[in-house]
């Protein structure tokens, strides 16, 4: 079983994330910062926030979808606000998205805000509501279940230090997660949780017997370079000892974001 995780940076370079995405083959993909917008006339909407003004993929989880027909897709938002659609003001989702491949049997589910709650009325002020889903899988090779949780940690606006927001987001996702995991089965948790590798949330985690493949393997660096600021670590992928690796790496090219995928494959 091969799973990916990546932040897709809002479908910035589509095309060649799209391209990657189809090529991985993955058997399950977990993607944060995917935009949808099912009533979007263009292909691009303009983000504003202040100052900051970005041009987002209209709707990417449905050209994602489209390059995975063998998978199944599950869209989870955190929020809805609004974008312009050239002069036309267009709401657009913002969230989580897994695929995960058809012969694979999704046999539970979890999903809940680990911080904050769903925003339906615009993207909220920061630190912005962030969730997590798991999905407890049967693996009919391996003959045996598995439980792969993602989320995208949220972003304080000084920095990737420890905070008490933080720190209620990691119990939250330790709480989420011990609804669905079974002590003896292998738990994989990922995603984009903007912290350092010093960050309390790994002590935290520590609880469920997991370990982080990026540092424990060597990775220092899970930023692309289109990604210049300081800092360069995003990214984890983390494990129990029930999870059998075949095979870890963090994806150097192409960059198809501002942030590397994280690609493990499991007996």
């Amino acid at each position: 079983m091969k799973i990916l995780s990546l932040n897709v940076w809002g479908g910035m370079l589509h095309a060649p994330l799209l391209d990657y995405l189809a090529e991985a083959d993955a058997d399950i993909y977990c993607l944060q910062e995917v935009p949808r917008a099912v009533a979007a006339r263009s292909q691009w909407l303009t983000y504003r926030d202040g100052a900051v003004e970005l041009q987002q993929r209209a709707n990417l989880y449905r050209e994602i979808a489209d390059v995975l027909p063998g998978h199944d897709g599950f869209f989870a938002p955190t929020a809805r606000g609004e974008l312009a659609d050239g002069d036309v003001p267009c709401h657009q989702e913002f969230g989580l998205a897994t695929f995960i491949r058809q012969d694979i049997a999704v046999i539970g589910q979890a999903l809940d805000f680990v911080h904050g709650s769903f925003s339906p009325h615009g993207f909220g002020t920061h630190p912005r509501a962030r969730n997590a889903h798991a999905f407890r899988l049967y693996d009919y090779e391996a003959d045996r279940a598995v439980c792969v949780v993602q989320f995208h940690g949220l972003r304080e606006l000084d920095g990737k230090g420890d905070t008490p927001n933080r720190t209620a987001q990691a119990e939250a996702l330790i709480a989420l997660i011990d609804r669905l995991h079974r002590e003896d089965e292998g738990l994989i948790v990922c995603g984009d949780f903007n912290v350092l590798p010093d960050s309390s949330t790994f002590k935290a985690l520590d609880r469920l017997g997991l370990t982080d493949l990026v540092t424990a393997r060597g990775f220092s660096d899970t930023r692309t370079s289109l990604y210049t600021k300081p800092g360069r670590y995003a990214d984890y992928m983390l494990v129990n000892d029930a999870v059998r690796i075949v095979d870890f790496t963090v994806v150097e090219t192409p960059e198809v974001s501002d942030h590397r995928p994280l690609l493990l494959t499991i007996a």
